[in-house]
């Protein structure tokens, strides 16, 4: 009986102490659960996203907002005779507006012809996979309707529809996923100096930018400091876009200037609180965020030093926003340039459309965008879901495009290229060629010797059943086309490895 009773004692210690590590396990996980992540283990947990990043290649960018009212022009003057840059939607700072004043734009705003089907449906046929839009620029007038600021579209416009919930549901009707801008930093009504004072104050570094004092609302700035507009208007927008639109795969920050580390990084964690598979793009500020823009209507030199996924912007014309009198939009041949180009170096292309007060697009790049995505109804293949090869382009025909002002001074430049001219992208073992040029009947694509890609297996055209007859020499690869390929626009090979 005794030794029943000593036995069963020690089962007894023995539960206690099984029980107590458990509980001492149980109460470490729970601590570990709750130690908030590093930013580089939230950036390491997007690689799904960042692959279907990589995979879309191509989407729609839309800048609009009260700046759409002037068009670019502001008691008489042109955005070229203000200061800063020429773009229409920084007329407030360009023609130093009092916040007052500018507002006065709010009660004029009633765009009755925006049609957010009309928009998701062009995205979708011009061959798109994605939409961004500005829920707020640098005004600070939101384009939705916003529960913290009543300076938005439903509150302060006689327009009764929140923008940006209609677009979200049209890009769902049409199977566009969906994103959005926030400018972050600057906010000329509510934003103060754009956090200037106390970044100097904190040691910030005088650097040519900061000289220049650049989106900082010297004129009439807000009486509030920098801090309380984070506190009281940033970050409870951004948490409010994020709760409002879920499911979103890009949010869009712009102009980091005078955000701290501490900033950045506050505002890339409510992003990833909220929605944790979406990206946020290199402008949070900082050195974070989860993919890079190597600039405006810019396509990099040095693509292969970029080591996150990238994403170039561009315009139709030479403005984001509408202006009234830029006349000086991309041609079809022009868009395929940007769009081949980038995306043989590994890039995604976001090229933005500005609407003008009433809502409507203007229709040359309406009918443009639409000549692109009948291009890409042939040769998408090429396009979608590819990554860069080793060579990017082969040809005579070189082209650099370095920012916004860089493209508007080669305003005539022509975007002519010869049969000799061919663009590459890979899928697994098959590399694609693309052309932009109408061919001869024999073309030689020299990049594609035994040496440089391995033995060609196959060789067809992206639209065509027409068999080709080709030979891989030393010279490259030669194929006759035929009359196999009409278009004016260009075509693109598959070459099978």
């Amino acid at each position: 009986m005794l030794h029943r009773i000593k036995i069963g004692l020690l089962v007894l210690v023995f539960c206690f102490a099984s029980c107590k590590q458990k509980e001492a396990k149980s109460v470490v996980q729970k601590q570990e659960e709750a130690k908030p992540l590093t930013y580089d283990e939230m950036n390491a947990s997007k690689g799904e996203a960042k692959e279907a990043f990589n995979d879309a290649k191509y989407g729609m960018f839309i800048h609009w907002g009260l700046y759409a009212i002037p068009g670019g022009i502001w008691k008489g003057k042109k955005m070229e005779e203000l200061r800063g840059p020429r773009v229409a939607e920084w007329i407030q700072f360009g023609a130093q507006i009092p916040r007052a004043e500018y507002a006065e734009l709010a009660p004029q705003f009633n765009p009755t012809h925006f049609d957010a089907d009309a928009i998701a449906k062009l995205a979708k046929d011009a061959g798109m996979k994605y939409l961004v839009i500005t829920s707020k620029h640098h005004d600070g007038f939101a384009m939705y309707d916003s529960k913290v600021s009543a300076y938005d579209i439903v509150d302060a416009s006689p327009y009764p529809k929140d923008i940006v919930q209609e677009l979200y549901d049209a890009c769902q009707k049409y199977g566009i996923d969906f994103g959005l801008y926030y400018s972050h930093n600057i906010d000329w009504m509510d934003g103060n100096d754009c956090g200037l004072a106390e970044y100097l104050a904190a040691g910030g570094e005088l650097h040519d930018r900061v000289k220049r004092k650049a989106g900082v609302n010297t004129w009439d700035p807000s009486p509030n400091t920098f801090t309380e507009y984070l506190e009281n208007k940033a970050y409870p927008q951004v948490k409010e876009i994020l709760t409002k639109f879920p499911n979103m795969t890009t949010l869009w920050y712009d102009y980091p200037h005078y955000v701290t580390p501490e900033e950045s990084l506050e505002f890339y964690k409510i992003a990833y609180d909220l929605q944790p598979n979406m990206l946020v793009n290199s402008r949070v500020g900082n050195d974070l965020g989860d993919f890079d823009i190597p600039g405006d209507n810019k396509i990099p030199s040095d693509h292969l030093a970029i080591t996150k996924p990238w994403q170039t912007v561009g315009t139709t014309n030479n403005s984001w926003g509408y202006k009234s009198y830029d006349h000086d939009w991309k041609s079809v041949k022009e868009l395929l340039f940007w769009l081949t180009e980038i995306v043989s170096k590994g890039g995604n292309y976001m090229l933005n459309i500005g609407p003008d007060a009433l809502g409507d697009v203007p229709q040359e790049s309406v009918a443009n965008l639409l000549e692109v995505g009948k291009f890409l109804d042939v040769n998408g293949e090429a396009i979608y879901n590819t990554r860069k090869w080793k060579v990017t382009h082969e040809g005579p025909t070189k082209i650099e495009m370095n920012g916004t002002h860089d493209r508007a001074k080669k305003a005539g430049l022509k975007f002519e290229f010869t049969p000799s001219d061919f663009w590459f992208t890979q899928k697994e073992n098959t590399l694609y060629a693309i052309s932009l040029a109408k061919p001869k009947e024999a073309v030689l694509i020299k990049s594609v010797t035994k040496n440089d890609a391995g033995t060609v297996k196959s060789v067809s055209l992206l639209g065509s059943d027409a068999k080709l007859e080709w030979k891989q020499t030393e010279a490259g690869l030669e194929v006759n086309l035929g009359t196999a390929q009409e278009n004016p626009n260009g075509y693109a090979l598959k070459i099978g490895l």
